[in-house]
């Protein structure tokens, strides 16, 4: 499947950037022509129109004008992603151990208690989160797929929520362990998941939220969101009581221009009602995954070769396939070779002259 195309145009003189169909793009131009001009820039799925106007030609490219003047020349990629796992602290639930309850959580820390928030009313403010031992198999209220022995509560009232973060706290001290040191690094996409489940015990009110989401700690040291999903309590969703679901947060692929890029992850699971409720919900096996998207990046053409580097993950190997019609099925594309990226970048060179149109995709390998 194609999963993005990297444009290559080769055009006018020049290169502008632009976003096409929600993706970065770079279109390299060089000619003689000065006129402005429209083109069409492929992403996978439909062709769109895509203004390009002419800027000076890249100095000391003298070759490459003179072997591609006037020819359009677009690379992709088709993938299969792989995830690459974040470690985070205690994320199962798991400690400390428990035979039955308890209200301390390690490396979790509690949001602050609202002024609001009357603790003579029932519960007191720390009692609404804890950990809880999973019942023995056979049990009616067994949660067949927790992770480990442990899951979590988190009664359906506002504010109530565990975050974690580089700087975060738990029970046992108010000095951050930094133990959880994950950043978001530019090129990179991050997943969050977790298992959310909703009991019969005490049961939880129809259309009660809760928010997972992703942070980040600004200049003010602020939690200020990167990415969130809002979970919605009904009895469609939530119909199996022994078993939990999978919700995710997404970030978009991390930007150097993002405020967030290279600032430190953070995980917060928060109840997102507006009003006090009944019930709790129950969540385990928190998970946080990387993925760095490949791209084929500083595509040129020298002494009549087509260069380019291909990044990703390191460790990954890739098929590069090529042909002069981008509308030929991927079986009908030529293979030129196989690279493994060792070190997260590696170059390509077509050892084919440059014909006057050509197109570009790494496939990975298993």
């Amino acid at each position: 499947m194609l999963v993005t195309l990297f444009q290559l145009a080769t055009l006018w003189g020049g290169h502008v950037t632009g976003d096409i169909g929600g993706k970065q793009s770079v279109i390299y131009c060089m000619s003689t022509q000065n006129a402005s001009r429209s083109c069409l820039a492929h992403d996978g799925v439909i062709d769109r129109p895509f203004e390009v106007k002419r800027t000076p030609p890249r100095p000391g490219r003298p070759g490459w004008l003179a072997a591609t003047a006037g020819v359009l020349v677009l690379c992709g990629w088709a993938v299969s992603l792989r995830a690459e796992t974040i470690p985070v602290p205690n994320a199962s639930f798991e400690s400390p151990v428990t035979p039955s309850v308890d209200i301390r959580i390690d490396s979790w820390q509690e949001t602050p208690k609202p002024f609001w928030y009357d603790e003579s009313g029932g519960f007191l403010w720390d009692q609404l989160t804890g950990l809880f031992k999973n019942t023995d198999p056979g049990e009616s209220d067994h949660i067949d797929n927790c992770d480990g022995n442990q899951a979590i509560w988190l009664f359906a009232s506002p504010e109530v929520g565990l975050f974690q973060g580089y700087d975060s706290t738990d029970w046992s001290s108010s000095e951050p362990s930094h133990a959880f040191n994950a950043v978001y690094e530019v090129g990179k996409s991050y997943q969050l998941t977790v298992g959310i489940h909703v009991g019969a015990s005490s049961p939880l009110a129809e259309g009660a939220t809760l928010e997972l989401s992703l942070y980040y700690r600004d200049a003010q040291n602020s939690r200020v969101t990167v990415a969130a999903t809002s979970v919605t309590n009904t009895s469609s969703v939530f119909s199996d009581h022994t078993h939990l679901i999978d919700f995710q947060a997404v970030t978009p692929t991390i930007n150097a221009s993002d405020a967030w890029a290279g600032k430190h992850i953070g995980v917060q699971l928060m109840s997102t009602i507006a009003t006090p409720t009944s019930g709790y919900w129950d969540l385990d096996n928190i998970r946080l995954t990387s993925l760095r998207e490949p791209r084929l990046v500083g595509a040129s053409v020298n002494d009549d070769r087509f260069t380019c580097l291909l990044e990703s993950e390191p460790g990954r190997r890739f098929e590069i396939l090529a042909t002069t019609d981008l509308a030929l099925p991927l079986g009908s594309w030529t293979p030129l070779g196989a690279v493994t990226n060792v070190t997260g970048s590696v170059a390509f060179t077509d050892p084919t002259p440059a014909s006057s149109q050509g197109f570009y995709r790494a496939r990975e390998l298993p």
